[in-house]
Order: structure tokens, then sequence, then C-alpha cells
């Protein structure tokens, strides 16, 4: 066997290409938001806490619907951050909602950016679940709706 055919016809990727085949964002977009110069780091990135920010409120806009009502934040597990985010991407956070228990949800939320280029595509670049529990007016934990 000489080398042309060991050799395979697809191109080796890193994991930074890999990332990048997420082909379009999971779940239903549930808040978009403008990153501005305020939400920067001493890097002049915007700061990660700023974006766990937005994707918690992302979060608790998907679980009202579930909740029909005020709940919490009791867990984030999980946040992945991909790539930096620049001042002045427009910030898109996409929920999916998974688990459903007795009085909490499980929510999957995916953040994408846009930089605005002619030919930019969407760029994922953090994503984590959050796990809300249903309330009522005194704060105390009560069951979600069927």
């Amino acid at each position: 066997m000489n080398q042309s055919e060991n050799a395979s016809d697809e191109p080796e990727q890193d994991e930074d290409s890999t990332r990048d085949l997420d082909p379009e964002p999971s779940g239903e977009l549930t808040l978009q938001t403008l990153a501005m110069p305020r939400d920067t780091n001493a890097n002049g990135d915007i700061f990660g806490g700023w974006l766990v920010s937005q994707m918690d409120l992302a979060a608790g806009i998907a679980m009202k619907r579930v909740a029909r009502g005020r709940s919490v934040t009791v867990a984030i597990n999980n946040v992945n951050f991909l790539y930096p985010v620049n001042v002045g991407s427009t910030v898109s956070c996409y929920a999916d909602v998974g688990e459903i228990g007795r009085t909490s949800a499980h929510i999957d939320i995916e953040v994408w950016i846009f930089n605005g280029g002619a030919d930019e595509k969407l760029r994922k670049v953090a994503d984590g679940q959050f796990v809300f529990v249903a309330i009522d007016d005194a704060g105390r934990t009560r069951p979600i709706p069927k």
C-alpha cells in the first residue's frame, strides 16, 4: 500500500473547528441583548458573570411559562464558556426545557452571538443548565401545574 491509499480524504479538525459545526441554536430564542462596554472585564472582553446573568434571565423566562408563576434559581450546572464575547455583539440566549419534576425543572441554555459581518454566521459561545423551583407568594415550594 502506498501513502495515498492510507491518507484520509477528510481534513483533520481541531477542537475549535468542531465546536463551530453546531448547525444552529437548540431551543427557543428567549432573550436577546447587546453586549455593551460597561459589561467588560479587565481584558476588554465581556465579563463571564454578565453572560451568566443573561443566561439566568433567559432560563427564568422559560421557567415562568412552565411554572405559570414565581420560581427561583436553585442551581446552575456545567456552565461552559467556549469563546470570548466582544463589545457590540448581539447576544442571543436559547432555552430548552428539559426534565420537569413535581416542583422543579431543568432549563438548558445556549448563548450564541452575531457581530454583524457580511458573511458572518452565528457562533455558540456558552451553554449551561439552570435548575428552578416553583414557589408560591410566601416563597414556599409549590407544585408545577400539569
